[in-house]
């Protein structure tokens, strides 16, 4: 029977136009059609034996919310009619209006929820909390966009299930084991995480954009220009790189995209107009992780006066030691570019980065002086220990690039400086399984600091384990004699004070967990909320509300 293996997925929002993704049990056309009588419809394309398509729907009216219904070659397949989605609201396609109220709600790191009725390990799902609460009043607050920040499937840390399905299909004696190796495992972590029902009618009917982090691919993915090279040299490695890279292109990275650019991407238009376009996506994937020059999943979204950047901070990186930067200078150059562009046009600059620019003390100085040492300053004994380190510590967040880190932040000064300065610049980040506020200062800077108000703001996980030596050391992280300790190492790498200052001034807080920023006008107010278990299923509740400005 026609059907849809997995979606629909919302993606692209703007005033009269949405793109919507899905994959179905077979080739055909696939056909939006909205109670307004607005739509749209394309043809699928095949990767590896799987059929995808993504319709733009065009003609919506600014400012409604629009059921719509899903068909292929005529048949309608979405909604289902079986429960839990008969019980469930019908899938919206909620258009901003003029000067609207933006609400961003963003996090990362989410495994898959186990199945209904089977115990959670990890806690509820912030998403199927989230799921929740818009199905029993969809009328009332939801977020305008959902941001996943990273880690949207774990490659390299499967289920019990998945192991049991990996098992069925080669020897897991044999490397890599219980991870995964090729697309079509790729294409399973996709069905665990994005089928499950509540998260599946989510997705269909609230906006995401989304990318991608390490274990999208594999923890700590592109740490330094030896880890590159000790991974090349696995048997297995490359064909875990092409894959995660096409599976990410498909499933993720199309969908972040306005349709003129989905239009006018030469690899998209091949893809559709050959029967299997396996070959052409696998050799753009080789070409990107040869030179990540080659492609460019940053991508940028204005939503009305909210400019959203989201920045690749994991396959843009420059790894040759004593070069070391988070971004290469194309990528460097075009953020810069993007930021700048139309100042005055936007009261609300949110920059989406994976790894949090700024963290504990105590981390950003011994990842600083981890970079020092691993180019070897101190010789190449001191350069062998501190590599050990880096990968044992995971020391590859921004601060372990220092020259990139000093960058953004004279970046983020220089737009958040003067009469055309947004209300707030808000750095958005997650990774590293809690959330936090920390606010930067400039005290070496040329006159008065950036009359922005200016956050770090990083939320995770959604849906994750928060080990007892996480909350642990991040709690020690940020206090007085951490920071202390940090100066030590800065010191023995000879490095100075950071380009700048900055405090904590919110957590840190553990538990899945969102958080919400809502703007109108120049007005922000930020919201953390947690996931609670209850008899009738998670629920979201507020543990921390703040306004960034008025």
């Amino acid at each position: 029977m026609a059907g849809l293996r997995l979606g629909p997925l919302l993606r692209y929002i703007d005033g009269s136009s949405a793109t919507i993704w899905v994959e179905t049990s077979r080739p055909g056309t696939v056909e939006v059609r909205c109670a307004d009588g607005s739509g749209g419809r394309a043809g699928t394309f095949q990767i590896a034996g799987h059929h995808y398509a993504l319709v733009q729907v065009t003609g919506l009216t600014p400012g409604t919310a629009t059921p719509y219904e899903v068909f292929l070659d005529h048949t309608r397949v979405w909604p289902l009619s079986e429960e839990p989605f008969a019980s469930l609201p019908p899938s919206t396609i909620p258009t901003p209006g003029p000067d609207a109220r933006m609400r961003v709600a963003f996090g990362s790191c989410r495994w898959a929820a186990p199945p209904t009725g089977e115990a959670d390990p990890v806690g509820p799902d912030a998403l199927d909390a989230l799921a929740r609460r818009i199905a029993a009043d969809p009328a009332g607050e939801r977020p305008d966009v959902l941001l996943l920040l990273g880690d949207q499937v774990y490659a390299d840390e499967t289920s019990e299930a998945t192991r049991a399905w990996l098992a069925a299909r080669r020897d897991l004696n044999e490397a890599p084991g219980s991870e995964v190796a090729d697309y079509e495992e790729y294409t399973h972590l996709y069905y665990e995480s994005w089928l499950d029902p509540q998260v599946r009618w989510l997705l269909s009917t609230v906006p995401t954009c989304m990318v991608f982090d390490d274990h999208d691919v594999i923890d700590d993915w592109n740490t330094s220009a030896s880890w590159v090279s000790d991974m090349r040299a696995l048997p297995w490695w490359r064909e875990r790189v092409l894959s995660g890279l096409m599976s990410y292109w498909v499933h993720q990275h199309l969908g972040n995209l306005s349709p003129a650019e989905v239009e006018a991407d030469p690899l998209y238009a091949s893809l559709r107009d050959t029967p299997d376009g396996t070959d052409a996506l696998r050799a753009f994937a080789a070409r990107a992780e040869a030179d990540a020059a080659t492609v460019r999943w940053s991508y940028r979204r204005d939503f009305g006066r909210v400019r959203l950047l989201m920045v690749d901070s994991r396959a843009a990186r420059v790894l040759e030691e004593g070069r070391r930067s988070m971004l290469d200078r194309t990528e460097a150059t075009w953020l810069r570019e993007q930021i700048l562009d139309g100042r005055g046009s936007y009261d609300h600059l949110l920059i989406g980065t994976s790894l949090p620019w700024l963290l504990p003390h105590l981390v950003h100085d011994v990842e600083g002086w981890s970079s020092v040492l691993c180019r070897g300053d101190k010789g190449a004994r001191w350069a062998r220990l501190a590599e050990k380190l880096r990968r044992g510590a995971d020391l590859e967040h921004w601060s372990a690039f220092p020259e990139s880190f000093d960058e953004l932040a004279e970046l983020i000064a220089e737009t958040g400086t003067g009469p055309e300065a947004p209300a707030t610049v808000c750095v958005l980040s997650g990774d590293v399984h809690h959330a936090y506020v920390a606010e930067p200062s400039w005290p070496g800077r040329a006159g008065a600091g950036p009359d922005a108000r200016v956050v770090q703001l990083t939320c995770s996980p959604v849906h994750n384990s928060i080990p007892l030596s996480i909350r642990l050391g991040f709690r020690f992280g940020w206090s007085a004699v951490a920071r202390g300790l940090g100066r030590v190492f800065a010191r023995h790498g000879g490095l100075g004070r950071p380009s700048v200052g900055w405090r904590k001034t919110g957590g840190p807080w553990f538990g899945n967990q969102l958080m919400t920023l809502t703007m109108q006008g120049r007005s922000s107010v930020l919201r953390l909320e947690h996931a609670r278990q209850e008899e009738t299923g998670a629920r979201l509740e507020a543990v921390m509300e703040t306004r960034l400005s008025q």
